[in-house]
């Protein structure tokens, strides 16, 4: 995963806004991969976000995250599912996920070109060093 801008200052005097174009800075997709590709976009103290892009038939295995997260589908289409229930994920909808919440992302084949999932973790003050695990 590439590196992604630190703004982790807790000094009011330096505290700046961080716009982040999702979009144009999310990696291109490689569909001969079995998974997505991600990148990094920001690391601060009270949010990480992750750019992920899908080709179409690829997918994340059931895996958990160690913070609390929030995932939305930014472009194309993906499957996020909890157990047994699998929720739609298009452009405008938003999936708050509990820590330690084992869940899975798909995109489907049959998805016309590639998929962008914005993944947001929410660390707090605590950030240890493996927080998206499988």
């Amino acid at each position: 995963m590439d590196s992604a801008p630190n703004a982790s200052s807790t000094d009011p005097q330096s505290m700046v806004m961080t716009p982040v174009d999702v979009l144009a800075q999310a990696p291109p997709a490689v569909p001969d991969r079995v998974a997505p590709v991600a990148k990094r976009l920001l690391q601060t103290e009270g949010a990480h976000l992750i750019a992920f892009t899908f080709a179409p038939g690829q997918s994340m295995p059931e895996h958990q995250a160690a913070h609390p997260i929030t995932v939305q589908c930014l472009s194309g289409q993906l499957t996020f599912t909890v157990g047994d229930q699998t929720v739609s994920l298009e452009p405008g909808v938003v999936i708050h996920v509990p820590a330690r919440l084992r869940h899975e992302v798909e995109c489907p084949p049959a998805t016309s070109g590639p998929s962008v999932l914005l993944l947001t973790m929410l660390p707090g003050h605590a950030t240890p060093h493996n927080a998206h695990e499988r």
